[in-house]
């Protein structure tokens, strides 16, 4: 298994750049998904939107962020 850096966080199974801490609100902007319906998971624990402008995403984090669509 690859050594992962403490400048990344594994987003959806793949190491991602972060040079510091962010909030989840700050990294859905930073990867296109602000104000797109999402689940995002931080270290295998459901976060709530409310929750995403004050939950801090750290180095080293594992992040899993699923895009809702409509449809059927």
């Amino acid at each position: 298994m690859a050594m992962i850096s403490h400048t990344t966080i594994t987003l959806n199974g793949a190491p991602h750049p972060l040079e510091h801490a962010v909030s989840i609100t700050e990294l859905l902007a930073a990867t296109g998904l602000a104000g797109k319906p999402v689940v995002v998971e931080l270290n295998e624990q459901a976060v709530f939107p409310r929750d995403y402008p004050h939950t801090q995403v750290e180095p080293g984090a594992r992040v899993e962020i699923v895009a809702l669509a409509a449809g059927g």
